[in-house]
């Protein structure tokens, strides 16, 4: 039986997610940031989001474009230093952001994709980070109950993919694109590279085209990316 083709116009893609999803977002700053999902989604203008994701990136790209444009209610993040814009609408209270240790953050997306609904930890113990959280006792020592993080829906950035959606990955952008894969119901892929199915060889596929159901190819790589467009 044949591969399904996921191949999907990128309005078409994004235009699945609804106001009021919970969106995984994949990146490490800027490697593997899906920087053109985020545009249109900003474009097409979906409200009351939450958004699970690393960094709240640079003032001006990615996820900030969605901070900026109102659509976002709710963020949970491992840090937000590196944009001002974030920090002002959290300290003003238009923003509900949920700090997460980074390793924490990573391991509670890995727990959504295996079927785990919690993950038990001493990180955070006595600060903020576990303010409000259920601690547990296990052989006379306390833990934090962290929830495991499934989405509605991933967005993730692919340096390579085959229209069915196996996938490839650059460098950090490892980091949360492949568990972020697996933590949602719907996972759309944008590529900088589309070959034809087979062409990756099964070794270097690093998120399986069953996790993946629709792949947007990339014409070009605009200057969020670190590239600089002539």
């Amino acid at each position: 039986m044949p591969l399904p083709d996921k191949l999907e116009g990128l309005e078409s893609a994004v235009a699945r997610i609804p106001d009021g999803a919970v969106l995984l977002v994949g990146g490490f700053g800027v490697p593997g940031t899906p920087f053109t999902l985020l545009r249109e989604l900003e474009r097409q203008g979906q409200q009351q989001l939450t958004l699970i994701r690393n960094d709240a990136n640079e003032p001006g790209t990615g996820i900030d474009r969605l901070l900026r444009s109102g659509q976002v209610r709710r963020l949970v993040t491992s840090h937000i230093g590196l944009n001002a814009h974030a920090i002002e609408r959290m300290n003003e209270g238009s923003l509900d952001v949920e700090f997460c240790a980074q390793g924490i953050l990573a391991e509670r997306i890995r727990a959504g994709g295996a079927g785990i609904p919690a993950i038990l930890t001493d990180v955070g113990l006595g600060t903020e980070l576990a303010a409000g959280k259920t601690i547990v006792e296990v052989e006379g020592r306390p833990l934090v109950l962290e929830m495991a993080l499934r989405a509605d829906v991933a967005l993730v950035h692919a340096a390579t993919a085959d229209p069915f959606g196996n996938l490839t990955y650059a460098a950090t952008a490892r980091n949360f694109n492949p568990p972020m894969a697996m933590a949602a119901d719907r996972v759309v892929a944008e590529t900088e590279s589309l070959v034809a199915l087979g062409d990756l060889s099964a070794e270097n596929v690093e998120t399986p085209g069953s996790f993946v159901d629709a792949v947007v190819p990339l014409s070009a790589l605009t200057e969020d990316y670190g590239i600089v467009c002539r």
